[in-house]
């Protein structure tokens, strides 16, 4: 009889899809010019459960064989862009560490 044991590894954070939105970080892309109007429009919101979540544009394909040796992304991660002034304006919002 063959067993196949998997392991399986505990991440250590681990995104949860129940946290619901609370309130934008920073000013809307519209506020900071980078929309024409309110549809795909770049964003940064705080979760109920303290996290962060980023709506950006989906650049996985294009920077996965650019990306630093020490920068993973794995099979469930996608890397988004924003504009640089959407963060720069959400600076007010985030708490120092």
């Amino acid at each position: 009889m063959l067993w196949i044991l998997e392991a399986v590894v505990a991440r250590a954070w681990e995104a949860d899809p129940s946290a619901l939105f609370v309130k934008r970080l920073g000013k809307s892309a519209a506020e900071l010019g980078n929309s024409k109007d309110d549809d795909e429009c770049p964003d940064i919101w705080q979760l109920s459960n303290g996290d962060v979540a980023v709506i950006g544009r989906d650049l996985t394909a294009h920077y996965r064989s650019r990306l630093p040796s020490e920068v993973n992304l794995g099979p469930d991660e996608a890397l988004v862009v924003i504009p640089g002034n959407m963060l720069s304006a959400a600076k007010v919002d985030i708490p120092d560490a």
